[in-house]
């Protein structure tokens, strides 16, 4: 058994300025060579998720199948090309949450000489918020939180929606709702939260791609309720963007992948948006694209849906010796963006919050400078 989620929480500016993002392409662009790596990765451990909305949880990386999957055509049938990347509705910058555990060490020290780097290259970006706290009394007035500063900065902002029952099935990262009934409505108050403004939400990092430690009946349950969730959520604000849980390119193997998301509503344009992929891991953004179009291509439904891919931590790839945990030589990847250049690659986006530990470099969901100076200086 592995854990599924170790803490990420929101990026914020310390700066005060919020630049447009790049397209994928800056100094801190992940290597596009594969890894090679014929060690799995694994999920890294995690504490139970705080209540608050700003120091929130996050998943780790993921205990894979070692069976690579095939690699079909790109194409839906054998007469289409490779489809050109759907041009995106929502505006090109993300936004950053003003609070994180980032920040709060920046603010704290300011004399270290390892501030500035980190504060450039990861506190100046944005990143997902993660929200975990599984009571239903409170989550709308979080998400609205999050949601109506974005909106008043007219920018996107990416929230996790991390509540599912028996989340890591038992493992570190284990909570969420007690029950599926409450699980909805759970969602039902995190849809009330989204306004109507443009938002990407990634839709239970794990509950795909770990759905093998449920029974049949309690994974179909599972899977029924995650495509009730989409709907919900694309019900309640039309334009935000809904993403299933893809796992990584590491673990399973595309055509079984897309059977779970195709049950959990992940090819329906009614509850997705697509799919994403390497959510607190280190697989290469090369890797992840390959992947991804092969999980879309075997998935079906409508030629709009994309993926999107965590960067945070793949700068380098995967470690060659399988290490899951703060590994060593790590760097961050390419820097959040919605314009990929990539076809049916909708963003690049950090879900995992660089520096905060697997629990190697400090207490699980903690934040660490020295493993976030080494993955923003390396």
């Amino acid at each position: 058994m592995v854990a599924a989620a170790s803490a990420v929480v929101a990026v914020a500016t310390v700066t005060g300025a919020i630049s447009a993002l790049d397209g994928g392409r800056d100094a801190d662009a992940a290597k596009s060579a594969a890894t090679g790596s014929p060690h799995p990765d694994r999920r890294t451990a995690e504490p139970r998720p705080s209540p608050t909305v700003t120091k929130s949880l996050s998943p780790r990386p993921t205990s894979p199948s070692p069976s690579p999957s095939p690699s079909p055509s790109l194409s839906r049938n054998a007469a289409a090309s490779v489809p050109t990347q759907r041009s995106s509705t929502v505006p090109a910058l993300l936004y950053r949450h003003p609070d994180s555990h980032v920040l709060d060490w920046v603010r704290a020290h300011p004399a270290d000489p390892r501030t500035p780097v980190i504060t450039s290259r990861i506190a100046d970006r944005p990143a997902a918020v993660w929200l975990t706290d599984p009571s239903p009394s409170t989550i709308a007035s979080r998400v609205r939180a999050v949601t109506s500063g974005a909106a008043a900065q007219g920018r996107v902002p990416v929230l996790v929606a991390y509540a599912i029952p028996d989340r890591d099935c038992g493992g570190a990262s284990e909570g969420g709702a007690p029950d599926l009934d409450a699980y909805d409505r759970w969602i039902d108050a995190f849809a009330a939260g989204l306004g109507s403004g443009e938002v990407v939400v990634v839709l239970e990092p794990d509950s795909v791609a770990q759905a093998g430690c449920l029974s049949a009946d309690r994974r179909a349950a599972r899977l029924a309720s995650l495509a009730r969730a989409g709907r919900v959520l694309k019900a309640a604000d039309p334009k935000a963007r809904v993403y299933y849980d893809a796992g990584h390119s590491g673990w399973h193997p595309a055509g079984e992948q897309a059977d779970l998301l195709r049950q959990a509503g992940a090819a329906s344009p009614a509850s997705s948006d697509g799919i994403f992929s390497n959510v607190s891991n280190f697989r290469t953004t090369a890797d992840e694209i390959a992947y991804d179009r092969r999980v879309l291509d075997a998935l079906g439904g409508p030629a709009r849906l994309g993926a999107v891919i965590d960067t945070s931590r793949n700068g380098n790839g995967a470690p060659a010796d399988g290490a899951w945990c703060d590994p060593a030589g790590r760097r961050i990847g390419r820097a959040p963006t919605l314009s990929t250049g990539q076809a049916r690659i909708d963003a690049y986006l950090w879900v995992k919050l660089p520096g905060e530990s697997d629990g190697c470099q400090g207490a699980p969901g903690t934040f660490s400078p020295s493993y976030a100076y080494a993955l923003a200086s390396s």
